[in-house]
């Protein structure tokens, strides 16, 4: 939520970013971005995009002219929901030509590197001239395969710079040159030359040694750690491609009574469309007219379609899977709930972890470094009397094993990965210090209404005087309530239908202002309402329904009377009840290690209640709306980390000052737009996943950076030895990159509590 703190003279600019190889060229960038006056930005190397604050009326021409002199390009993108998306294909198209480059590069590589390498290996493969068979073979490898890292390493000399492709190229230039030397002017070239494999450096004549196998083999694993990386990337990433994928393309627009056909991008607000059985409803908007059932489980996860009639809001990308609707649009492009969802993904994903931080820091310094330590291995060897091969060849084993390949991947693959399960699961993460504060949270305070129980109004009790029956009454009540409008009367009208079945007709019917209704239903005049309007009628309760009437009012459950033909029937019951899922989820948050507490401005009587019913001891009732975020704080001054559930505009507050804020995406727009975590769902048990996920997700960052760490400190002083072999060093580096990807695509697998 920091960007909410940003004053409002500011605004946001997406760059995308082409050319990027590692985090140090992310770092680089950032850094150069951020030199400017008034901007602050935030360059990720997974989803190769930048998130740039700037002053308002900024030309983000400069951002790209800045960019552009790093050594980089960048590109505005083509905004969402643009004619046809055009743009979005031709950034798909690239991606893939990108990723077509890549496999063709590697498996030219492999298919010359391969026999190079065997030549090399198995001293009987060295035939008479092998070594100059080696030469063809590596020579393409080395210098075409190869190409994108010398490319890079030279754009980034010319700015006075080093990364991770600097370190390559070296490598592999190096063992090329030297191998070109040995033939040439050395004894490597001469007819019968023979040198073993082997997986320790020892002393030998330099100039009778070739490193072919070295250079093509280098290049060869780290194109295929490239590759795979990238591929991982582009999957890692589905779930937002997912996203952005499920609305419909066509819909069908009313215009003057006339159905037509026109794409999804030229609906405007007010339009109305119809959307038959099987099709996907355009956009988000309101029935005009119809009955269905809605299925909204590729947003929601909600197995069960939702009923809709006139007047009921439906959500754009869910699918109709009963009657005909015709819907008026009330949000369109960038406005509507799945934009808006795809959005949160995204800042999500293109957001950094304060953990990121730490890596992106110490990989813009790291290829210096080790460039120094490479350095000062070839002079200690040469120093201590050994031959130039032996120097050389450890000098490049610590170029090539120390790639920060891993290191630059170990956080957003993770981020890619987790927030796009999420995004699944019906859990939208803001951004990625979220995940830090879900590690610590102790507490969480749960807002009552819509979030532990469903907030709506329905019949939970039938009581009847004796001789009176339930059917009965459950029909001439449930008929007169179905002619009103009430929040109370229809929640007992729909109770009484699925109860009864059908309901009779009403005539007569009037409301009483303030105290009821009453009409004529089969022949009876019936009275629903206060015990006052029974009382006009001479109709008064038992001593025993009245003393469970004062009961269940004590609990702060709505009570209603019914009478017909001068005499008291009974009394209906209405109430908020607590969500089926609310139990197990309080039951769930308890395991993870946080305390309940339930905050409401109901009264204390209700809210005890609903806190034992669903398990919470502590509750804080009676609350005003503007005074819960001082019950925040309240517990933030006691040392606690709060974690606040809520959904409506009264929570807003309380959400954005908690330190970790959940808002339920049933509830108020202003309430989403203050929380860290938007939960799709109604269930309260998203809570858990969403808590779980993020946790879940920060293990994984930290053991893909404590891998990439530990790797690189082991592994270089192994180099500098001369205890590894430069080929053995690449594959080493490459499976690292593979390991860390690999690790973050387990998140994938992560399951929902809610089965």
């Amino acid at each position: 939520m920091s960007t909410s703190a940003l004053p409002s003279t500011h605004s946001g600019v997406e760059l995308e970013i082409g050319g990027m190889t590692c985090a140090s060229c992310a770092n680089r960038i950032e850094k150069k971005l951020n030199k400017l006056d008034g901007v602050v930005a935030t360059v990720n190397y997974a989803t190769e995009k930048a998130k740039v604050t700037v002053p308002e009326g900024y030309d983000p021409a400069l951002l790209i002219a800045e960019v552009e002199k790093t050594g980089y390009t960048a590109v505005m993108p083509e905004p969402k929901g643009a004619k046809k998306d055009t743009k979005s294909g031709d950034g798909n198209d690239a991606e893939d030509a990108e990723l077509t480059s890549l496999r063709h590069r590697l498996i030219g590589s492999i298919v010359l590197t391969v026999p190079v390498i065997a030549m090399a290996m198995i001293p009987a493969l060295q035939f008479t001239y092998w070594q100059w068979a080696s030469l063809a073979l590596a020579a393409p490898v080395i210098v075409w395969a190869a190409w994108p890292f010398h490319k890079a390493a030279w754009v980034n000399l010319k700015h006075g710079a080093a990364t991770m492709d600097t370190l390559i190229s070296m490598g592999t230039s190096a063992a090329f040159l030297w191998s070109l030397y040995a033939l040439f002017f050395g004894t490597a070239g001469v007819p019968g030359m023979t040198h073993p494999f082997e997986f320790t450096l020892a002393p030998s004549d330099g100039a009778a040694n070739i490193y072919l196998e070295v250079g093509a083999g280098v290049t060869m694993f780290i194109l295929a750690g490239r590759y795979f990386e990238k591929r991982s990337k582009k999957q890692a990433g589905a779930a937002l491609r997912a996203l952005l994928e499920l609305g419909a393309k066509e819909v069908a627009v009313l215009r003057g009574g006339v159905e037509t056909k026109i794409p999804v991008e030229d609906l405007r607000v007010g339009d109305e469309f119809v959307v038959r059985p099987g099709e996907k409803i355009a956009t988000d908007g309101t029935v005009v007219s119809g009955t269905s059932a809605v299925d909204a489980s590729m947003l929601t996860g909600e197995a069960i379609p939702v009923e809709v009639a006139e007047g009921d809001t439906v959500t754009g990308a869910t699918t109709n899977v009963g009657g005909r609707l015709v819907v008026r649009t009330t949000r369109i492009g960038s406005d509507t709930q799945l934009a808006q969802m795809a959005q949160l993904v995204e800042d999500a994903q293109t957001g950094k972890a304060e953990v990121q931080r730490l890596a992106d820091r110490i990989s813009g310094v790291f290829v210096p470094i080790v460039i120094v330590v490479a350095a000062v291995t070839l002079g200690g060897w040469l120093g201590a009397g050994f031959p130039v091969s032996a120097a050389f060849t450890a000098a490049v084993a610590v170029l090539v094993i120390a790639c920060p390949c891993a290191l630059g991947l170990a956080t957003p693959t993770a981020l890619l990965v987790g927030t796009g399960r999420g995004a699944q699961m019906g859990v939208l993460i803001k951004g990625p210090e979220v995940l830090e504060s879900t590690r610590k949270v102790d507490t969480v305070v749960l807002d009552k209404t819509g979030t532990v129980t469903t907030g709506k109004m329905t019949l939970v009790d039938v009581v009847t005087e004796p001789g009176s029956d339930r059917a009965e009454l459950l029909r001439l009540a449930g008929a007169l309530e179905d002619a009103s409008e009430h929040p109370i009367a229809q929640a007992i009208a729909k109770g009484a239908t699925q109860e009864v079945g059908t309901l009779p007709v009403v005539e007569g019917f009037a409301n009483i202002e303030g105290k009821g209704v009453q009409g004529v239903v089969d022949g009876h005049a019936v009275l629903v309402g206060r015990d006052s309007l029974l009382a006009e009628w001479s109709l008064q309760l038992s001593g025993e329904l009245a003393a469970t009437k004062a009961r269940a009012e004590g609990e702060g459950k709505t009570v209603v009377a019914v009478g017909w033909d001068g005499k008291a029937r009974g009394i209906l019951v209405v109430a908020d009840t607590v969500k089926d899922t609310s139990v197990e989820a309080i039951r769930q948050l308890k395991a993870l290690g946080l305390s309940p507490v339930l905050l409401t401005g109901d009264n204390e009587a209700v809210a005890r209640h609903i806190a034992a019913e669903v398990g919470i001891d502590e509750v804080i009732a009676e609350v005003l709306p503007q005074d819960k975020v001082d019950v925040v704080q309240r517990l933030q001054a006691e040392g606690k980390v709060v974690a606040m559930i809520g959904d409506g505009v009264n929570d807003a507050p309380a959400l954005a000052q908690a330190d970790l804020g959940l808002a339920m995406g049933t509830g108020a727009d202003v309430a989403i737009e203050a929380s860290d975590i938007t939960l799709v769902r109604g269930d309260l048990r998203s809570a858990v996943d969403a808590i779980r996920l993020s946790r879940k997700t920060l293990g994984t960052i930290k053991t893909n950076l404590f891998w990439a760490f530990a790797y690189n400190v082991a592994a270089i002083p192994v180099a500098a030895l001369g205890m590894l072999n430069p080929m053995l060093a690449g594959a080493a580096m490459a499976l690292s990159s593979v390991f860390v990807v690999g690790n973050s695509l387990r998140l994938r697998g992560f399951k929902s509590t809610a089965v």
